[in-house]
């Protein structure tokens, strides 16, 4: 799972704080990437608490204002592949619960390390009547480090524009999970990876809440 702490410490950068509101449902995509991008690392870099690692503060941050933009059925179905059409409606909602939670804490572990990085976006190339599009950027590291290719993919919802996919390094993030998802099934079936996802979930809520514990 390295790969996929590596991924989000990166994709986190451009997801954003600004929750899900009317005025922005129609927003163009790549509009919303830039707008959350920016707002996301101008409060990582602003917040004192976060900056020391308050993993409340970090958690309520990314429930409240990350979560609206992704569509996580999907990326969850899309992770499980074959194998999600098989899952029962109760194991379906179950697996996407479980992945969903595994997100938030890695996406709060990667806020935390946000510094002095910056983003540059390549031009956006769509058609208005495309209902799923692709965000290209790249992270501009300090000290002159490799730019990191960040992209995003996006589909249009009636609330707007919601991501189900990231890219880093070129390596997508559903195919990422897929590989990890069908080895726990081959083992253990549907149930068996969501029992493996429920523990881990388990084990960083242990971790958030020590953390928690020591930052008070």
């Amino acid at each position: 799972m390295n790969i996929v702490k590596k991924l989000f410490a990166v994709a986190t950068l451009a997801l954003g704080l600004v929750s899900v509101q009317t005025a922005f449902a129609q927003e163009a995509p790549d509009v919303l990437i830039k707008r959350i991008s920016q707002e996301v690392l101008d409060a990582a870099k602003g917040d004192k608490e976060i900056q020391s690692g308050n993993q409340k503060r970090i958690l309520d941050l990314v429930e409240a204002k990350v979560l609206p933009h992704v569509d996580f059925q999907r990326m969850t179905a899309l992770a499980a592949g074959r194998f999600w059409r098989q899952a029962t409606p109760e194991q379906q909602k179950q697996l996407t619960d479980e992945f969903r939670a595994l997100l938030v804490y890695t996406y709060s572990g990667a806020i935390a390390q946000i510094r002095d990085q910056k983003l540059e976006f390549k031009p956006f190339r769509a058609d208005p009547s495309d209902t799923e599009v692709e965000v290209r950027s790249q992270v501009l590291q300090p000290r002159g480090g490799d730019p990191i290719q960040l992209n995003y993919r996006l589909e249009k919802t009636p609330a707007g524009w919601k991501i189900f996919d990231m890219n880093v390094l070129g390596a997508w993030l559903v195919e990422t999970y897929k590989g990890n998802f069908a080895s726990e099934i081959s083992k253990g079936g549907i149930e068996g990876l969501i029992k493996t996802l429920a523990e881990r979930n388990k084990r960083l809520a242990t971790g958030t809440a020590k953390g928690v514990k020591s930052a008070s």
